[in-house]
């Protein structure tokens, strides 16, 4: 690992990340990409497939890929690249099918010929289904070679103090037992939902323990595919008087992960049979034989800390929240908090911002997994409340309606978590400390968003006139961001940037041609940052760079005009 220039000789690196999940590991790429030392510390062995879990990765997060040059690493494992990533509903996985939710292959989506909900989403990156187990190594194998990481498999974090200095940790190897002692500036606990970092700063889970019990195996079954009938599928939702859940492909062949719903009873008397479960989602008799890879029976809760830091350590990902796991978004809210603390993080240590923008963390990102959190539990509430009809196989007439009716419900419902275009673009981080407020933000759901350019929201986004995102041309820090025409009318425009960097605003000055200017761009001028949330917005420039400066966390520009730190 190298060191960054100015790393106090008592300590080891500037972050310490405890979890070498995907949260941890992005913040540590993150971290590096702008020159910050880390130590993330993870006690499974090096490239070791996680156990399978998250499903999804969003748009969003492909987003984050994109930028740190892993967008296409990503999108090439996982399913098969002509494997469909459509949701069916199905009397079971080889039953009678009688809806869909169209989402294009990892192929189609580099083809662009793809057809679905989200296809027409302003995104340079859409999002894609890859299970965690294959798409966690990509991002440790990415994260082993950067300059600023020191990755340490087979490492447990036992202990966490701080000090106003830094925090220092005691490690211990899993193999050998040996244990050492590390210090870092800051502290970041992505080490899940048992956290340990979270009981070192006392933080709490409050909400709602338990909303739902599922049985979830992982198993392999050869030979299903000839079984059944219908067009493959990513995600098959099960309606059956037997037995109600959902299953995912893994790998596009034979190994499928398949969830059982329980009834609080059947919970609470531990009286489900697994195999029958399985067998009953799936459609087969007792003669088809497969293979039990793994069990991975969760609960469905929405829970979120009271507190995301204690001073110099920080909470991110399921160490901070759990909720219903609904279209991945808890990896993947996790990953956004994530690379938002990074952001702040890299701003302090690199310099250019006072200690103070760190309080930002917290007021953008809890209010906003709060928010998420109860979209979650809102949605899982509607499905549980969905009536299943009692002749939903007959083979008659009365039973074709009754299927066309659910599957029509079945879309309209869940449409919304696997096209989630609110959840993605929808929320704001309109009370934060280094926003500048102008009106407010825009309502969003699940499944919807209105673009805007509200300070707080997500720049919308365009593709400019060589064919790159204009988020392929946001700076590492601030952006101001300029239409053609103001920009030619607006002679002071480079002094004016010049200013705000004198007085310590890292911003650079990106002009955007007319044509291509989104309508929510509804003023000459905006600020966005890296990951690309409107800071500020305005038909003129301000007269007093040094002012809005010191609002967007310049330390030198604060202590200029007497702000505290």
């Amino acid at each position: 690992m190298t060191r960054s220039p100015d790393l106090p000789e008592s300590c080891d690196a500037d972050v310490l990340v405890v979890g070498g999940g995907p949260v941890g590991l992005l913040v540590a790429a993150d971290l590096d990409s702008r020159g910050v030392s880390t130590i993330v510390v993870e006690d499974r062995p090096f490239l070791e497939p996680p156990n399978v879990k998250c499903n999804h990765v969003s748009a969003r997060t492909m987003e984050a890929f994109r930028r740190l040059g892993l967008a296409d690493a990503v999108r090439s494992v996982g399913l098969p690249a002509e494997h469909p990533q459509d949701v069916a509903f199905r009397t079971s996985a080889t039953g009678v099918e009688f809806g869909r939710i169209p989402i294009p292959s990892a192929a189609a989506r580099r083809r662009g010929d793809g057809v679905g909900p989200d296809t027409t989403w302003a995104t340079p990156e859409p999002p894609h289904r890859v299970n965690q187990r294959y798409l966690e190594p990509v991002l440790e194998q990415h994260v082993a070679t950067l300059p600023h990481v020191d990755l340490r498999n087979d490492t447990r974090c036992t202990t966490v103090s701080q000090d106003d200095r830094g925090v220092t940790a005691t490690l211990r190897g899993t193999r050998d037992g040996a244990e050492v002692s590390v210090r870092a500036r800051y502290l970041v606990g992505a080490d899940g939902g048992r956290s340990l970092v979270r009981r070192s700063i006392g933080a709490r889970l409050h909400g709602d323990p338990v909303l739902q019990h599922v049985q979830s195996t992982c198993v392999r079954v050869p030979g299903l595919a000839d079984r059944v009938d219908a067009d493959p599928a990513w995600g098959v939702y099960v309606f059956n008087p037997r037995r109600q859940g959902h299953i995912y492909a893994i790998d596009g062949r034979d190994v499928f992960l398949v969830h059982s719903y329980l009834t609080p009873e059947e919970a609470a008397h531990d009286s489900v049979d697994r195999d029958r479960a399985v067998r009953d989602i799936l459609g087969v008799g007792d003669a088809v034989a497969y293979e039990v890879l793994s069990k991975e029976d969760w609960v469905a809760r929405r829970l979120v800390a009271d507190t995301f830091r204690d001073r110099r350590v920080f909470l991110a990902g399921d160490a901070a929240h759990l909720w219903v796991p609904y279209g991945g978004y808890g990896m993947n809210a996790g990953i956004a908090d994530g690379l938002n603390l990074a952001w702040l993080l890299g701003a302090v240590l690199s310099g250019w911002a006072d200690e103070s923008v760190l309080d930002a963390y917290a007021a953008e990102r809890q209010p906003i997994t709060d928010q998420v959190s109860r979209l979650a539990m809102g949605h899982l509430r509607k499905i549980d409340a969905t009536d299943l009809p009692t002749d939903l196989e007959a083979d008659t007439q009365a039973g074709a309606t009754a299927r066309r009716r659910l599957g029509e419900l079945a879309y309209d419902l869940n449409v919304q978590q696997f096209a989630a275009a609110g959840l993605n673009f929808g929320y704001s981080y309109g009370s934060s400390p280094i926003i500048v407020p102008d009106g407010d933000a825009p309502d969003y759901t699940m499944g919807t968003y209105t673009p805007s350019t509200v300070p707080g929201c997500r720049l919308p986004h365009t593709w400019l006139a060589d064919g790159v995102s204009l988020y392929d041309r946001l700076g590492p820090w601030y952006t101001l961001v300029v239409s053609g025409r103001a920009a030619a009318q607006d002679t002071d425009l480079d002094a004016w940037a010049a200013t705000a960097r004198a007085a310590g605003l890292p911003v650079e000055v990106l002009v955007v041609p007319d044509h291509v200017v989104p309508d929510p761009y509804v003023t000459r001028y905006l600020i966005a940052r890296q990951d690309q949330h409107v800071a500020w917005r305005g038909d003129d420039l301000p007269d007093d760079p040094t002012a809005l400066a010191a609002a967007l966390g310049s330390a030198r520009a604060r202590g200029a005009t007497g702000i505290a730190a």
